[in-house]
């Protein structure tokens, strides 16, 4: 076996011992691992090679070698096999998933909870991108004599809502017209551009009849403000303190970090487009930088939208991780699209 070649399956068994079990490995013990036909003097010089390069590291004098972000890094890039979830598995995702309500924000709440349950880890998932989405229709449900509720659905799927009163009697036949007249304005409008000049241009078209319309009008603008903004779901923040080989610390300047949702979603919404893993200080955040975030995209209609995301600590099961984060991510897109496709 050529040098290099046994010095990677070396650094794969101490990754993968490590892994498993939180304990520093040895040499004796990596002969017995890897089956290598080699002395321990050969694997002990090959682990202090690994060490001058940075792949591993001695936690302290004659104990044995733990990986390091770097070490990580090189196993994940260049040894790693990911499996995919068994058909089993897959299906009671789905079904799980299936349960968690009838909107995109329950869909990936529910996906959020369930794989911080099958992880064990801090999970996260944002709303699809309001970018390039539209106004697919506009309803009005009558709430009381003079108030109303404006239902605003979106084509990537979001719906939100938003109350509005008026100076007048509401009756049914005031919310048909609202409802014919404001759908032939706002219909295939880019949700990014009912702003408050599309609005007052929209108030000229309708004449004496936006004497009725202006609370409805900021309304819709306010709805189309919320469905255009990303927002993140959450689950197993707590998770963060009770991980092992987690200083308590840096779990709590995480923990204020997720509170934070704007700079949470402009940090994710970063993410590539494929599955990729940032370890410790290759995240943009200093919070992360005792952390591995393991990020996909979901897709919908084909085309990479919001984010699904794992914290972790630095020695998780990668693997394991990915195949889970990557079918729950799957089977949320495939949800909401559907949901999409039936109103």
């Amino acid at each position: 076996m050529e040098p290099a070649v046994r010095k990677q399956k070396i650094l794969a068994a101490i990754v993968e011992s490590y892994i498993d079990t939180g304990e520093p490995v040895g040499s004796k013990s990596l002969i017995s691992e890897t089956g290598l036909n080699v002395s321990s003097a050969t694997v002990r010089n090959d682990m202090a090679e690994l060490t001058s390069l940075g792949y591993i590291v001695q936690p302290h004098t004659s104990a044995g070698r733990i990986p390091t972000a770097y070490g990580y890094r090189f196993y994940i890039d260049n040894v790693m096999k990911v499996a995919p979830i068994s058909p089993q598995g897959r299906q009671y995702i789905s079904e799980t998933l299936q349960n968690s309500g009838d909107s995109p924000e329950s869909i990936l709440q529910g996906a959020a909870d369930l794989l911080s349950k099958l992880t064990g880890r801090t999970a996260l998932f944002t709303t699809p991108s309001g970018e390039n989405s539209r106004i697919r229709k506009i309803s009005f449900v009558q709430t009381g004599a003079r108030s109303a509720m404006v239902i605003l659905i979106a084509s990537n799927g979001t719906i939100k809502t938003k109350l509005f009163r008026c100076e007048f009697l509401i009756t049914p036949e005031i919310l048909g017209v609202f409802d014919k007249a404001l759908n032939e304005i706002f219909q295939g409008v880019k949700l990014s551009s009912v702003n408050q000049p599309f609005i007052q241009t929209a108030a000229v078209r309708f004449g004496e009849l936006s004497l009725l319309m202006p609370s409805a009008l900021m309304a819709i603008k306010d709805a189309a403000e919320q469905a255009n903004t990303v927002s993140v779901c959450q689950s197993g923040r707590g998770k963060l303190a009770f991980a092992p080989d987690v200083n308590l610390n840096t779990s709590r300047s995480v923990i204020e970090f997720l509170n934070n949702e704007r700079d949470l979603a402009v940090t994710l919404e970063k993410s590539p487009q494929h599955t990729a893993v940032t370890i410790g200080k290759e995240n943009s955040r200093i919070e992360l930088a005792s952390n591995s975030v393991i990020s996909t995209r979901y897709k919908i209609d084909g085309n990479p939208s919001g984010v699904a995301a794992l914290i972790t600590p630095l020695r998780t099961d990668y693997s394991k991780n990915i195949s889970v984060l990557e079918c729950v991510a799957e089977c949320a897109g495939e949800l909401i699209e559907e949901l999409i496709e039936a109103k």
